[in-house]
């Protein structure tokens, strides 16, 4: 696994082959480049989806990146997606046979942080679950007695377990603006009752798979959020972006939360939360953020990897 750190600001990398499409955040996408080939993602039957070492936190890109984190995070998607075979995703095999050689489909340069994927019509909706009371849920919850709306036990402090996983689902706002949490009132609204119904249950159905995936590798999955859209050809929905990673959700130390007697004992963290943490403490949120110290990218390196080889060992 490669130790050096990918570039951090969003520039187009040279690929034989591909065009530069798009890109996020964290990930670039890249479309077959060819004289006849379809020109942005809306004609393209195929994607390439690469995760870079950038590191986002409170909508703000951050530097420096953290070394290794694209390898670290498409391995862990496509280890979760081999498990949730419940739905269809939209990976495409990444080599064919010709003749008798096969020839690997993605480029050298992006090997092992990268997913070649069928593009889809996507719903404009994160589905997020919940399993675990925190983060601005724990927010709402001190005012409200409630997490996105739906009320909640008397009695509850931060990190507890819920009754039972809630779904709420949040907007995707486009580029530059804010995602906000909205009602599955409005996800129906959004996308229709029968696709509604089917993100929710669909998103609950994957968070059960995980959490006891998870809980046997000594793992909490705390929340995550899933991305969907529809198979262009069959309109199948269908699983897509990355899923269950350290950017996507909150995963902690089971035997951690069990004993701790402190939020920040309970709750330790294998996500970006440290990145989180030091941000919130040391930047009010106006100007440019500082930069990360390296011992705060060394432990979330460090937080990343262990996560990935907890739960592929298990």
């Amino acid at each position: 696994m490669t130790e050096s750190a990918q570039p951090t600001a969003s520039v187009a990398l040279d690929l034989p082959g591909w065009r530069h499409a798009y890109s996020g955040k964290v990930r670039d996408l890249y479309i077959p480049d060819a004289p006849d080939a379809p020109t942005d993602l809306s004609g393209a039957a195929r994607v390439l989806v690469v995760a870079s070492d950038r590191v986002s936190a409170f909508d703000q890109v951050l530097e420096p990146g953290i070394p290794g984190k694209g390898e670290l995070l498409t391995t862990l998607s496509l280890w979760w997606f081999d498990r949730l075979t419940q739905v269809p995703n939209h990976l495409v095999s990444d080599h064919e046979l010709v003749g008798d050689t096969v020839r690997e489909l993605i480029p050298g340069a992006v090997a092992g942080r990268a997913m070649l994927c069928r593009t889809l019509d996507m719903f404009p909706v994160e589905c997020v679950v919940r399993g675990y009371l925190t983060g601005s849920g724990w927010k709402e919850y001190q005012v409200s007695q409630s997490v996105c709306g739906i009320p909640l036990p008397a009695g509850l402090t931060n990190g507890d377990r819920l009754p039972e996983p809630i779904y709420t689902p949040a907007w995707k706002a486009p580029m530059g603006e804010h995602d906000e949490n909205i009602s599955f009132e409005r996800t129906v609204e959004l996308v229709g009752a029968t696709v509604a119904d089917e993100l929710r249950t669909l998103s609950l159905a994957l968070f059960a798979t995980a959490s006891t995936i998870a809980e046997n590798a000594g793992v909490i999955l705390a929340d995550t959020k899933f991305e969907f859209g529809a198979d262009r050809a069959t309109g199948v929905t269908t699983l897509a972006d990355e899923v269950l990673t350290s950017d996507s959700s909150r995963y902690w130390d089971a035997a951690a939360w069990q004993s701790g007697t402190t939020p920040d004992e309970r709750m330790a963290s294998f996500d970006k939360q440290i990145v989180r943490d030091w941000l919130a403490a040391h930047w009010d949120g106006t100007g440019t953020p500082p930069l990360l110290p390296g011992d705060i990218v060394e432990q979330t390196a460090d937080r990343y990897r262990e996560l990935l080889q907890r739960l592929t060992a298990a």
